[in-house]
């Protein structure tokens, strides 16, 4: 009833090709679970409530740069190799508390995407459009998926800090050192660990896998459902972006730049899970028009999300790929 009530707020077509895009306005803002997503918003809840500080940690981390050199440099002063040591440690509790924190992100994941692709409604656009505090939290996850690769991005300590920690556990192993904190990263765990920050954009890469595996788990639903999901989600995104009457709505100015995480990120998700993509002809993503709305905006505020469609994408480069599109990404 509560979206019922937003009467003429919604006006829903269905999505059947790019002419006639779903037009409704999902309230990112104040969306809040119905009786019948409770169950589901409860889980995810509890993992968004983390995601915060998870980010703000990651923004804080300095990294050991400074002691690690120092002890390199000095090969044979045991007082550096120690302080260093014992500066990596603490960093690496870190990282593996973000590695751990990108299971229970995908583990939501698929919470999630359970609940939108069922069979419960006709379309997606009515999942979308019922279930709204359901699709709030999934565009929360990717919000909080490409803000974290931004920053791990722009941080070479972590991969340094790792390499170093992995290097003087197996040189202390070789000389029988007992190593403090070795029993909080074995070292099958030290190996996923480091496969996860080999990645450039490791959320990134655990949200596609979690997704391409939801397909792949899930064989009784048509692929449709999972990449109608995405594909209606950027669209929406879109069309609130670029419609002045939607976007006035927008009370913070924060939920544009969230919107257009969101947009991106879909589109990222959709192009490793349908098999011929986001950029193909048939995609029922307006790639042209969510490549415009990016460029609509201030240059330094996008200029890491275009670089995401550039460089983290999985089918851009694909011959079948419009050249239109590329040049307007190039």
């Amino acid at each position: 009833t509560e979206y019922r009530n937003m009467g003429n707020l919604l006006k829903v077509l269905t999505c059947t090709d790019l002419e006639q895009e779903p037009n409704f306005f999902l309230d990112f803002e104040n969306a809040q679970p119905t009786d019948a997503e409770r169950e589901v918003w409860d889980q995810v809840d509890v993992v968004l409530k983390d995601a915060k500080g998870i980010l703000d940690e990651l923004q804080a981390y300095k990294g050991a740069g400074q002691e690690i050199r120092e002890a390199i440099q000095n090969p044979s002063d045991e007082a550096l190799q120690e302080q260093a040591w014992a500066a990596v440690v603490p960093l690496v509790g870190k990282l593996k508390k973000f590695y751990q924190f990108s299971q229970r992100l995908e583990a939501a994941l698929h919470s999630l995407l359970g609940a939108l692709t069922s069979e419960t409604y006709d379309d997606t656009t009515q999942h979308l459009e019922r279930e709204q505090a359901l699709a709030k939290q999934f565009a929360e996850i990717l919000h909080f998926t490409l803000r974290f690769d931004e920053l791990k991005m722009t941080n070479p300590a972590i991969q340094n800090d790792f390499s170093y920690y992995r290097r003087t556990l197996s040189r202390m192993r070789i000389n029988n050192v007992p190593a403090e904190g070795e029993n909080e990263v074995n070292n099958e765990l030290a190996n996923r660990i480091s496969l996860f920050y080999a990645d450039a954009t490791p959320m990134l890469k655990t949200l596609s896998d979690g997704t391409t595996k939801f397909v792949s788990e899930n064989k009784n639903l048509p692929i449709e459902n999972t990449t109608d999901c995405l594909s209606t989600m950027a669209t929406v995104c879109k069309v609130m972006l670029e419609t002045p009457e939607y976007r006035s709505r927008f009370t913070s100015e924060e939920t544009v730049s969230f919107c257009l995480r969101v947009m991106v990120g879909v589109i990222i998700l959709y192009d490793y899970v349908h098999p011929v993509g986001a950029f193909a002809k048939s995609s029922k993503i307006d790639m042209k028009g969510c490549i415009k709305v990016l460029k609509d905006q201030p240059p330094n505020s996008v200029e890491g999300l275009l670089n995401a469609l550039r460089y983290t994408t999985k089918h851009l480069n694909d011959e079948s790929t419009n050249k239109t599109i590329k040049s307007m990404l190039q």
